[in-house]
């Protein structure tokens, strides 16, 4: 998979790229593709391709392609509507992309979006992705008021998912090894509880959310186990 970034230099368009895509700076490759000498009237800037995932391995595209065919494809009205929303909105937010049935699960549904503007329809800290998911479930729920969509793209999701649980670990291990609390960054519901799920079990720790709002932060407090 690929995605464009520019910056005033090319550190600045890999720190773009780090922070949209969610990934570590060694987990994807940098090609130059454009560069502008600062000017008179114009600053210079630096345009970034960058390669990530496993498009140049044809072992992993064949088994993605078997695994796309058995994908689950949209079974009633209520699916059906809830793609071409999601594809109507985003043509009308001025990219392209497709989107397809991901999983089923109970009464949730995932839908994944596949676009070559995926870096920005996931946008910064995945705000575009949770906003388009906002606006879908909306739509969803006067269709069927049970359901849930559950929208990502290019697994961004699971990967900050990941990301979220590996800080909590580290914090937590700095807080017990210190004796200082420490507070991680603003985070919604969810992510909250994936943290205080995450250290429920780590010992020499416990967590709290403080603030107000939708988006609080969590407290990692060290505890005396013995």
């Amino acid at each position: 998979m690929q995605s464009e970034f520019e910056g005033r230099t090319e550190q600045e368009a890999i720190d773009k790229a780090i922070e949209a895509l969610n990934l570590e700076r060694d987990q994807f490759d940098v090609e130059i593709v454009e560069t502008s000498k600062k000017g008179l009237f114009k600053k210079g800037s630096v345009k970034i391709r960058v390669y990530y995932g496993s498009d140049d391995n044809d072992e992993f595209v064949e088994e993605e392609a078997s695994v796309s065919d058995d994908a689950p494809i949209a079974e009633n009205d209520v699916e059906r509507k809830v793609i071409e929303f999601i594809e109507t909105l985003v043509s009308k937010m001025g990219y392209e992309g497709t989107a397809s049935i991901s999983y089923r699960r109970d009464s949730k549904i995932g839908v994944s979006i596949d676009s070559p503007d995926s870096s920005i329809i996931i946008g910064r800290k995945g705000k575009n992705l949770d906003a388009i998911q906002l606006v879908t479930n909306v739509f969803a729920g006067n269709l069927d008021p049970d359901i849930k969509v559950v929208i990502d793209s290019e697994n961004y999701r699971m990967r900050h998912e990941e990301q979220i649980i590996r800080s909590a670990y580290r914090v937590a291990e700095s807080v017990r090894r210190t004796g200082r609390s420490k507070l991680l960054d603003p985070m919604n519901p969810f992510e909250r509880r994936l943290v205080h799920t995450a250290l429920n079990d780590f010992a020499g720790v416990e967590t709290k959310s403080e603030g107000e709002g939708l988006y609080k932060q969590v407290r990692i407090i060290p505890r005396n186990d013995q």
